[in-house]
């Protein structure tokens, strides 16, 4: 155990043992997210360093402190990359912190979330032990898949030290199309195209000027974008300006996101097949309709979940300027409240880690 992690290791024992919350952190670039911020900060920034990797293999070991920029560089020096896009937000993003919170990019209805790509896992728990979960394989899961369960848990249940993820080589080619139509036939189209053997990747839908504009992505070979060019139509966008417009959505800084600054955002997750919703505004609709985005003023809160309910989805209240803002997270049905708890009892039994970051509560 090298010195970074034996301090970090040593301030775990004697929080658990004088019930004292700690506050995990990586590079705080998510700091917004989540029900509230609590207890000492344990930053994971020492943690920091690629410990392996095997372009043959699509597979990299890397701990958990290391900048996210800095993996992301060294995947694409080999022409591979994280396929799930995982949003920065600042430029002192983590890859520890790139699980905790488990968010995704514009690609994830193609490609799949974060979780779906962790192999593995060193984490400490409550008690100050560390523990490995996983492997460096797809195939190493028997019993319960601990390894994925940290992703999105926020650092409730453990301090993950290190992780061992599955990477994938670029795609040999991509093409950005934009169709002007209203939300309804965009949501259509979508789901249409999705029944066809598309090299769809990603997908955005927002009003600008009063009227509806669809960007699409492809992805994958040559044969097969150029192709769906062709069957698709609409207009094919250069290629540098749509990267960039691709990687300001992910950031969340496009100009639908800036222009609604200082109000509450929302985040819809809804099944794709959902139709246009009774909203406070017209949203910014991702992930083939899977995923949509509402600002809104305070009071819209309850209608805005009372919306995404009713179509087989949830709401968060990702960001907000308000201190007081309760209840960002959807309360979880009874059922599932009882097995955080239990899972928040067994790698956490003092209750140290992240305390009410991702449920009041617990």
């Amino acid at each position: 155990m090298d010195s970074a992690l034996a301090d970090l290791v040593e301030r775990i024992r004697a929080a658990a043992a004088q019930g004292t919350p700690l506050r995990i952190r990586g590079g705080g670039s998510k700091d917004f997210y989540g029900e509230r911020l609590e207890g000492e900060l344990l930053e994971t920034r020492g943690l920091a360093g690629i410990v392996s990797y095997e372009p043959s293999e699509l597979v990299v070991t890397v701990r958990a402190g290391t900048p996210l920029a800095q993996l992301e560089q060294a995947l694409a020096e080999r022409g591979q990359s994280l396929p799930f896009e995982p949003p920065h937000f600042g430029d002192s993003a983590t890859v520890g912190g790139m699980v905790a919170a488990g968010l995704s990019g514009p690609a994830r209805a193609s490609v799949g979330a974060v979780r779906d790509y962790v192999l593995g896992i060193n984490l400490v728990n409550g008690r100050g032990e560390e523990l490995v979960f996983g492997g460096t394989v797809m195939k190493n899961v028997a019993g319960y898949d601990v390894s994925r369960l940290m992703a999105g848990a926020m650092g409730t249940l453990g301090l993950i030290t290190e992780l061992s993820l599955k990477v994938l080589p670029v795609p040999p080619a991509e093409a950005t199309l934009r169709f002007r139509l209203p939300q309804a036939e965009a949501l259509q189209r979508l789901n249409a195209w999705g029944g066809q053997p598309l090299p769809l990747n990603a997908s955005c839908w927002r009003e600008e000027e009063g009227a509806g504009t669809l960007s699409l992505r492809l992805r994958g070979a040559v044969a097969a974008v150029d192709s769906a060019c062709r069957s698709l139509g609409g207009e094919r966008l250069d290629h540098a300006g749509a990267a960039a417009e691709w990687n300001a959505l992910r950031e969340q800084r496009s100009a639908w996101f800036e222009a609604r600054a200082g109000q509450d955002l929302w985040r819809l997750s809804v099944p794709q097949t959902a139709p246009v919703l009774d909203l406070p505004e017209t949203p910014l609709v991702e992930w083939h309709g899977g995923q949509r985005w509402v600002r809104c003023a305070p009071q819209e809160g309850q209608r805005i979940r009372a919306a995404a309910l009713r179509a087989g989805g949830h709401a968060t209240l990702f960001r907000t300027g308000r201190s007081d803002a309760q209840h960002r997270m959807t309360p979880l049905a009874p059922a599932l409240a009882t097995i955080h708890e239990q899972l928040k009892q067994q790698f956490d039994p003092a209750g140290i880690f992240n305390r009410g970051r991702l449920y009041p509560h617990f």
